[in-house]
């Protein structure tokens, strides 16, 4: 009989698949769920598309239930960062926001001018 333990790297066998998760028989006796945020990085939008009935995995055991004896398991943290998806590695999707207009070179300059202003302002508040 395997003891299973946090941490621990095995092989399974996907039983079964709900919105929420798909069902991997460790052995005879356990099985564990891969919750659908456990699967990548990014978003699920539908599980099916990731993982197929008897496809075999290898998984992490994120978690045992101390009182049901349910194991939670994970594909994603076998997984690197960088294998996100072909989609987002895509070089021509990304695209860098700013926050602030890059046309715009005004910098600090209108907070030290308008600092001793608030300072004064703040200091009479605090006093009355």
């Amino acid at each position: 009989m395997v003891q299973y333990k946090i941490g621990m790297q095995v092989r399974g066998k996907i039983t079964g698949i709900q919105p929420y998760g798909a069902f991997v028989s460790l052995d005879d006796k356990h099985q564990g769920l891969i919750h659908i945020s456990e699967c990548k990085y990014g978003y699920v939008g539908d599980i099916d598309k990731i993982l197929t009935i008897g496809q075999t995995v290898d998984v992490l055991v994120l978690d045992i239930d101390e009182f049901t004896k349910k194991i939670s398991l994970s594909l994603r943290s076998l997984q690197t960062k960088n294998s996100i998806s072909a989609k987002r590695m895509d070089e021509s999707r990304i695209h860098k926001h700013y926050w602030t207009s890059r046309n715009i070179t005004i910098g600090f300059s209108p907070i030290a001018t308008r600092l001793d202003t608030w300072i004064d302002e703040g200091l009479k508040r605090t006093i009355n």
